[in-house]
Parts: C-alpha cells; structure tokens; sequence
C-alpha cells in the first residue's frame, strides 16, 4: 500500500481526500452548535416564501440575515432529503469542502505538477480554518467551493474554450448569491489580466463577469438595502492594525487559542510565511519555477484580505471566514513556495513541521472548544426538564444562547430579552422572529412579570462584559436578584443557570 501511494498520484489523492473526512468528522457528534447554526436550520426549514419575506422585510430596525438566500436555499433542499439534525446539517458543509479540496488539486495541478499539487491539497486537508467551516452550518464552505469553480473555470478559460467562461459566470453569480462578500475574492480575480496585461483574457473576463452580474441581477437590486442594514444593525467593529497577526493565526493554527499558545503559534506563523515570502521573492529573482504564477497566488491568498480590511474601514464587515477561498488559495501558495524554489531539504521538512504543528495544536482546539458562544444546550435543556414545573419560564438574557436551546426543545416556553433597539446587535428583526415563531422580551421585568419560578440563562463573558465596565453585576442579575429568591446557580461551560422563585 505503501509503495502504492509512493508511486499513484491518484492513490496519495484518495488517501489525502480520506485523511481530510476523518478529520472532518472528528467531533462532529460532540462539538455543540451556536446562534448562527441553529438560526441557519431554523431559517433554512421554513421554505423559501418565508426566507424571502423575512430577509427583504423592511420592519423593525433590524434584519433577518444580512446575506443572500442561496445557501439556505440548497440546505433548506438537502434538509428534506436528509432530516434537520446536526448531524445531517454539518455533513452539507463538508461535502463542499471536500470537492473543494479536488479543486484544490485540480488549481495546483494546472499551475504546476502533480507534486505541489499533492502537497497543496494535504495541507488544505489538515489547516483548522478549512477543518472549522467544513463542520459550520454556515455558508462559507459553499461560498469557497464556487470561488474555487471561478479560479478553476478562469484558468482553463485563458485556452481559448467559451464553455468555461460559461462557468466563470455561473459560478461567480452562484458565489454572489451564497454571500455578499464574494467580491472581494472576484475582484482580485477579475483584475488578473489586467494586471498582466493580458488584453485577451480580459475581453473575454470582462464579457463573463457582465453574464455574472446579469445572473445576480435578481437579488442585486436588493443589494443597497442590505448594506444599509449592515450600517444600521452589525455587530461588527472597524478593524485595525492587528489584523494583519490575527490573519496569519486564522490561516495556520486558528483561533480561538488559549492565552499561552498565541505566541508560540504566532511564531511559527510568521517563520512559515517569512519563509514562504522569501521564498517567491527568490523564485521571482532567479526565475525558478514559474515565479509568476507563485506570485499570483500569493496576490490572492492576501489581496482578499486588504481588500476587506479597507471597505471595513468605511462599512465594517471585516470577518475572516469570508476569506475561506483566500486561504485555499493560501495552501497552494505555501505548497508551491516549498516544493518548487529549490528550498533546501532540511528547511523543507522544517516549514512542514512548523505547519503540522500548527494543525494539530488548531485540530485539538477546535474539537475540544465548547466555551462562548458554544454550550451543552441539549443536555441543559434536558437538565431544566428534569425539575421543570408547570407555571415556571425559562428566560435567555440574549438571543445568543437562546436560538440553540429553542432549536433542540422548541416545545417548552422560553424566550429571551431582545437587543437594544439600534444597536449593532439588533440583528433579529420583527419579521424573522414572525417565522422563526421566537419569543422576546423588551427587558427583564417584562419576561418575569407574573412568573413564580424563572430560570435564568446568561453566558458568563455577558457578566465579565458589563463588571470590568465597573458593575457589580450584569444589570438582568442585579434585577432578579432584588425581586427574587436565588435557589441554586449551575456552571454549563460558559452557560450558567440560574433559578430563582418569587418572594
């Protein structure tokens, strides 16, 4: 078998695409979901009539989802063929992950040989930030799986051959339609010829992306409203300086990552980039082994990234999972940068150590982390069952640790107290609540009014938010507290459970 794989580029590809799907399904059953999960099944089970009502309404100050409906469409489809589980929900992603490692492949092996391209797609099967979203019932494993279809089609389409400018559109379209943020990979792309200054390609580019753009018109027009959306109600913060480590952190091991591996993990980071960098600068000098093309998938892998940085800094919408095909670009960079330069051996098999390190500290992190915004919803809903009595209600401080809980026991009566009206975290308007069939509170006063037991659920990072403010306590506690007797208080991982009865 050995000497089989040694000697069969298509045997090391099928133990490499096995190798990704055990790593993809580690965990799979014991990793909890968070809000975004549980909202995607919640959305995606209602049908298509009820999406596009609750993502276009124009009620409230908040949105429904601020991204098209083309992921939700397709889950939404595969849920009634497989079921609404977690299970059957995750397995959606990683099946568009793992065709994306094909065209990872695929890329690599249009560039160069069979070689980077083996490397290229190892290392795309065991870096965290592919792991992580292969497993998220979000939409970013699919958003990358059409980007990569685009640079694929783009290549093959500089031959000559209509047919896969044909796909550069549909694809391109089918990316638009999955997330808002596609553009900033298309753009890059788009502008290769013009930067090369091949007029041909861009004809022809140029023709594929209007096809694109009159493919996306339906959902385009729609397009000025959801960004003033994103201006009014998104909870995300202009970016700054520091992104440019957290980049290298998101690419290699990943993040979250306890305190005292960040500079350890930062360090191997910056050496197996350096390297990489110094590595194309070399190539480009002696002209080894293709340096333009290494050079442009180094301009891919982090013009993305810049690109997002600077819209940020007028609409800030900076998220790194959007940068998902930037990073599968990034794997065939690296693989080419230590497999076609000439890069001496014991350097080689040190830059792959560095990054297999880097993976395993990620890999271990991202199936054993259960801390915010994760929590054992299902155990502690079964928890609350076991003492729950008729009369009592169970209260979330915010819609963070409610939507999950209400996905795996939608039968109880509980509900959560909403956002402040405004905010960039009243992100779950009137109309979504309307077909999600949520309950919401304004405050707490009115989510207890008349109830003689209440049990209370708040995530102990809302608690340190508001006491290293200079609070005594979360102002919801403090409320309960005054009005209420404390039974018992429990730890669920950053969950914790409070139950209180009236005086």
């Amino acid at each position: 078998m050995i000497s089989s794989l040694q000697e069969n580029p298509k045997a090391k590809l099928f133990f490499i695409i096995f190798l990704a799907l055990v790593i993809r399904l580690a965990g799979i059953f014991s990793r909890p979901i968070w809000y975004d999960e549980a909202f995607s099944i919640l959305f995606s089970e209602k049908g298509l009539g009820a999406m596009i009502y609750g993502t276009l309404s124009k009620s409230g100050a908040g949105t429904a989802d601020i991204h098209p409906l083309g992921y939700y469409t397709l889950l939404w489809a595969w849920m009634s063929i497989f079921g609404q589980s977690v299970l059957a929900a995750r397995l959606l992603s990683i099946l568009t992950n793992l065709i994306s490692l094909i065209l990872v492949y695929l890329i690599a092996c249009n560039l160069f040989n069979k070689k980077t391209a083996i490397t290229a797609a190892a290392l795309f099967a065991i870096l965290p930030f592919q792991v992580h979203f292969a497993q998220e019932i979000r939409m970013y494993s699919l958003l990358s799986l059409w980007l990569l279809i685009a640079t694929f089609s783009f290549l093959r389409g500089r031959t000559g051959n209509w047919k896969w400018w044909i796909l550069f559109g549909v694809s391109s379209a089918l990316a638009q339609y999955t997330h808002n943020l596609a553009a900033i990979y298309l753009i890059p792309l788009a502008l290769t010829p013009l930067i090369q200054r091949d007029i041909k390609t861009l004809k022809s580019i140029g023709l594929a992306s209007i096809f694109a753009v009159i493919l996306y018109l339906p959902w385009l027009i729609y397009l000025p409203a959801q960004f003033s959306k994103v201006n009014t109600s998104y909870w995300v913060e202009r970016p700054g300086i520091e992104k440019i480590f957290t980049l290298l952190l998101f690419y290699l091991p990943h993040l979250p990552l306890p305190n005292k591996l960040l500079l350890p993990t930062l360090m191997i980071s910056v050496i197996t980039v350096a390297l990489a960098v110094f590595q194309t600068m070399l190539a480009r000098k002696k002209s080894l082994s293709n340096p333009r093309r290494g050079l442009w998938l180094a301009y891919l892998a982090f013009t993305p990234p810049l690109l997002l940085w600077l819209i940020s800094q007028f609409v800030p919408v900076y998220i790194e999972r959007a940068l998902l095909p930037a990073h599968a670009i990034f794997c065939i960079w690296l693989a080419w940068a230590f497999t076609q330069t000439e890069l001496p051996k014991p350097v080689q098999i040190l830059g792959f150590g560095l990054i297999t390190i880097a993976a395993v500290i990620g890999i271990f992190q991202h199936v054993n982390y259960a801390g915010f915004p994760y929590g054992p919803f299902s155990t502690l809903g079964r928890r609350i069952q076991s003492e729950y009595q008729q009369g009592d209600t169970i209260v979330h401080s915010n819609k963070l640790s409610y939507l999950p809980a209400f996905y795996f026991d939608p039968k109880t009566p509980q509900e959560y107290i909403t956002d402040p009206a405004g905010s960039s975290t009243d992100t779950l308007a009137p109309a979504t609540q309307e077909i999600l069939q949520v309950h919401a509170s304004n405050d707490i006063q009115t989510a207890t009014l008349g109830k003689n037991r209440i049990w209370f659920i708040i995530y102990q990072q809302s608690i340190d938010e508001f006491t290293a403010q200079g609070y005594q306590n979360h102002p919801q506690l403090e409320y309960l507290a005054k009005n209420f007797n404390l039974e018992k208080v429990e730890e669920w991982g950053d969950l914790r459970l409070y139950l209180y009865s009236r005086r």
